[in-house]
Formats: C-alpha cells, sequence, structure tokens
C-alpha cells in the first residue's frame, strides 16, 4: 500500500463516518432505537465515537507506512473541526432542509 492510497481511503472513510449519524435512524447505522427520530444529541455520540474509530484506522495505516507521529492536542482540535465541517451536508439534509 503506497501513502496516497492511504491518504484517500482516510478521506473517503471519514466523508461517508461524518454523514452517517444524519442520513440513518440507527445508532452506528447498526443497532435499532425505540423512538421513531434519534434526537440530536444521539447523533452528536455517534460523531464522537466516529471520529476516535476513523482516528484509529488512520493511525493503523500509519504504522503499516512506516514511524508513526506523535501528535499535540492542536492536531486533534483541528481534525475534529475537520470531521465537522465535512458532516455539514448530513446536518443540512437531516435539519436546514425542507
Amino acid at each position: 500500500m503506497n501513502v496516497t492510497f492511504a491518504v484517500w481511503t482516510v478521506i473517503i472513510l471519514a466523508i461517508f463516518a461524518a454523514n452517517m449519524p444524519f442520513l440513518n435512524e440507527r445508532f452506528l447505522a447498526i443497532f435499532p432505537i425505540k423512538v421513531m427520530l434519534k434526537p440530536f444529541w444521539v447523533r452528536l455520540i455517534e460523531l464522537t465515537i466516529l471520529y476516535f474509530a476513523l482516528g484509529v484506522i488512520a493511525r493503523l495505516l500509519e504504522a503499516n507506512l512506516g514511524n508513526v507521529f506523535e501528535q499535540n492536542w492542536e492536531f486533534f482540535a483541528i481534525t475534529a473541526f475537520l470531521f465537522l465541517v465535512l458532516a455539514y451536508p448530513g446536518f443540512v439534509l437531516r435539519y436546514l432542509r425542507k
């Protein structure tokens, strides 16, 4: 696996994972929820879980390619907000589209 393939894999997975909570009514797209519509706070919990799951996948891909570089809090703050920006299309489709 080369670096370009790993980077594009993480980007495509991030786009998919960021929009997944807004495009279905199941928890993590697997477990059914007893209420008719999923509350917003459940969607935020899903976003958090998926952010960390994607971070684990990205770290594994980086370890497969070579040395893993340690990151400070700035890296995680920027990637968390980037993940929220990637979730914007799903948010618009769920809450702002009439």
